[in-house]
């Protein structure tokens, strides 16, 4: 396979953020769904509105989320939509669309060994195109939560997210959490999720393009309501039309960090098996791991 390109810039700020978006040369069209993570309530690393809501506001898009599958403010519409509101992500563009709040769909998983399909937020269908907008930062199941895991747990709905995490055993959020697996399997559920929602969007037409930015970087995710502080310094802005790529480069610059904390991160991505996702989702036709990086400072 081919090197796939990834763009970079080091300084966020959202004139860096326009920037980067317009070198993908992509012209999303239709109604554009943005895809983030509200983070959690009480949680401090989630992307705000002072950096993102002028790309958003530029695009005229949504920011678009599904419910949580484990207890607390982002398990159900009404909490989750008052959450992204104190987090400021109601005042930007055409505000905030709970994906899963109308049902759910069930899209085909091919070649996959844990998952027989995934189930995304029945609001994904309203949607043109998308921008998967991450943020990079550890997590405590997944090691390391960017573009992948955006596009797997993220897209979907609150029983898909149980079926994800149960390695596709239930889809009960309740039952998920009591059900045993290897860590390996989970890791490589995520990926096969992130591959049926690409094959998904493939199949009908439809774009999308990723964008992570590294930023308050915890071993932590936003979905935690006690995130820690951040253990190193920001990284920067990857932008990319492969998640593999733009994953890849994000683990990348921890790794050739010399950032005195970095290695922390470095532990709870490997403790997890957080880097397993990547040769996984390559195998499975999601992407490359071979990019080439492009400063456009």
């Amino acid at each position: 396979m081919e090197k796939a390109i990834v763009y970079y810039t080091k300084e966020i700020t959202p004139d860096n953020l326009i920037k980067i978006y317009e070198k993908l040369g992509v012209e999303l069209k239709g109604n554009i769904g943005i895809k983030v993570s509200t983070g959690e309530a009480g949680s401090k690393g989630y992307l705000k509105a002072d950096v993102i809501k002028p790309l958003v506001d530029k695009l005229n898009g949504t920011i678009i989320e599904c419910n949580t599958a484990y207890p607390g403010k982002r398990n159900n519409a009404n909490e989750h939509m008052k959450v992204a509101k104190d987090h400021g992500f109601t005042e930007m563009g055409k505000g905030v669309e709970i994906l899963d709040d109308t049902g759910e769909i069930k899209i085909p998983v091919h070649n996959g060994k844990h998952l027989e399909y995934d189930i995304i937020g029945k609001g994904f269908e309203h949607y043109d195109s998308f921008i998967n907008l991450a943020h990079g930062k550890g997590h405590a199941m997944g090691g390391f939560g960017a573009n992948l895991k955006n596009q797997s747990i993220g897209f979907a709905s609150r029983n898909g997210k149980a079926y994800i995490h149960s390695c596709g055993k239930t889809e009960s959020p309740i039952k998920c959490w009591m059900t045993k697996y290897d860590q390996i399997d989970f890791i490589e559920s995520m990926a096969e999720a992130a591959t049926a929602v690409h094959e998904y969007l493939k199949d009908t037409n439809r774009q999308i393009i990723y964008i992570t930015i590294m930023n308050a970087l915890s071993v932590d995710c936003d979905c935690d309501s006690n995130q820690g502080d951040p253990v190193m310094n920001d990284l920067g802005i990857v932008a990319s039309l492969d998640p593999v790529a733009n994953d890849q480069a994000f683990i990348d610059m921890v790794w050739n960090s010399d950032d005195p904390g970095s290695h922390l991160l470095r532990e709870r991505i490997d403790r997890q098996l957080g880097r397993e996702i990547l040769p996984y989702a390559e195998s499975l036709g999601l992407g490359t791991r071979n990019y080439e990086l492009i400063n456009i400072d």
